[in-house]
């Protein structure tokens, strides 16, 4: 009954919020999708339009009304485009959860969400076993990118070209609790999944980052993945099964600020934990809305906060261009402040690509279930960066940094792929 009520309630929603599309067309002149398919049906103004009647559609043809749901990387430059302010993907995401309340998760996506995720210790175990044994099953292939690819796997994975788990992941430094230094600020660390797991040299550049400036960190293992994968397939159980978990170890809010390494979960915190809080006791809510108002992206962290500005380069700088994740500049507004942590260190120079705020073609699991339309768009970000003769690029986002790998290493290229902090944490001592 409760999940039969929380539909009603998002299908009400769903009627107050798509009015406000005017069938414009403007969103089709910035949807990545689209410009690969020409198709109306994986358009914004396309999905809206089906979304009027879904109550009716769900039950003529649901898995119709489905597979044109999940065609969607929930990027959100429709809705950073719409002349009439229509919040899209708030839209998507609520639809995805409605249909997914109608008729049930896939039994693969149920294991991956209720039977791993929500239930850390055995996702962990996992992790830590194909880290010992990933080397089995990859062959080493671009040593400047780092990345693998697999013969064996090739049936499941396709050509994709693989990062490595991290020998040791990020909470294997334990639980930490300091207490404020020269800045007199204290923060949450919510380091994410992938950090955590693959990407641990993210996760260390920050923790210099805090010490050199002074910063108490509060960084408890016990944090979980901030829910959105789950939400992205409408799994809405699983979803606040984890923002639950979190709420228990960040609920108390004594710190200034929660940071993250990643535009998609500052975004979770920022925005999209308040608009999905159907569900939670009020006590709840209030912790949601107090995350909410901390929620904050390292790169925004180090220069608005820490007060971080340029440097001249040197003579023999490195070439480093952006990737601006969507996520990060579309949601939340960040992408002067990661120009400005790189210039930094005297030793990059930035230089813009064509395009640096559209979509590398990743979203999430949308990569998994649509990798062919997904490489298309992934290779046009890649020609993008490669034009530019740069040694690095700097994406704020670990799901971006593992989609432009992918399409770096396939292309042979040898062009670093780093996040903005492991950067500027070089210049500290």
């Amino acid at each position: 009954m409760a999940d039969l009520n929380q539909m009603l309630k998002l299908l009400g929603e769903l009627d107050d919020q798509i009015v406000g599309c005017m069938r414009c067309g403007m969103c089709q002149s910035v949807c990545p999708l689209f410009a690969e398919t020409g198709r109306e049906a994986d358009v914004a103004r396309g999905k809206i339009a089906l979304l009027e009647f879904l109550a009716h559609e769900m039950i003529k043809d649901t898995k119709a009304v489905k597979d044109r749901l999940d065609k969607c990387l929930l990027c959100g430059s429709c809705a950073a485009a719409c002349p009439s302010g229509v919040k899209a993907v708030d839209i998507f995401i609520k639809a995805r959860a409605i249909i997914t309340a109608y008729i049930g998760l896939s039994p693969i996506k149920k294991a991956i969400f209720r039977g791993m995720l929500t239930k850390p210790k055995l996702f962990n175990t996992l992790l830590a076993l194909g880290s010992k044994f990933q080397g089995f099953f990859t062959s080493p292939v671009n040593d400047i990118i780092g990345s693998s690819c697999s013969k064996l796997l090739s049936p499941l994975l396709g050509d994709r070209h693989l990062l490595s788990l991290a020998d040791k992941p990020l909470r294997s430094v334990g639980n930490l609790n300091t207490a404020p230094g020269k800045s007199g600020i204290k923060v949450a660390f919510f380091y994410g999944c992938v950090v955590d797991k693959m990407f641990t040299s993210v996760g260390e550049s920050i923790l210099k980052v805090f010490e050199h400036h002074g910063v108490g960190v509060y960084m408890p293992t016990a944090q979980v993945c901030c829910g959105v994968p789950s939400l992205a397939s409408g799994d809405l159980a699983s979803y606040q099964d984890l923002v639950r978990m979190n709420l228990k170890v960040f609920g108390k809010g004594d710190f200034d600020y929660i940071i993250t390494p990643c535009g998609t979960c500052t975004s979770a915190f920022h925005h999209v934990w308040p608009l999905m809080n159907e569900g939670f006791s009020q006590a709840e809510r209030d912790q949601i809305e107090m995350l909410a108002g901390k929620a904050m992206d390292i790169n925004a962290f180090i220069v608005d906060i820490l007060g971080v500005t340029t440097v001249e380069p040197t003579s023999d700088a490195k070439k480093v261009t952006v990737h601006d994740p969507c996520h990060l500049k579309k949601s939340l507004g960040v992408s002067g402040q990661v120009r400005t942590a790189l210039k930094a260190n005297p030793n990059l120079q930035v230089v813009e690509m064509t395009g640096s705020d559209v979509c590398c073609g990743c979203g999430g699991s949308f990569n998994l279930q649509h990798y062919s339309v997904s490489t298309k768009i992934g290779k046009k970000k890649r020609d993008s960066i490669v034009a530019t003769g740069a040694d690095i690029v700097a994406a704020g986002c670990p799901a971006c940094m593992m989609q432009i790998a992918d399409m770096m290493s396939q292309a042979g290229d040898r062009i670093a792929v780093k996040h903005p902090v492991e950067l500027y944490a070089q210049t500290l001592r």
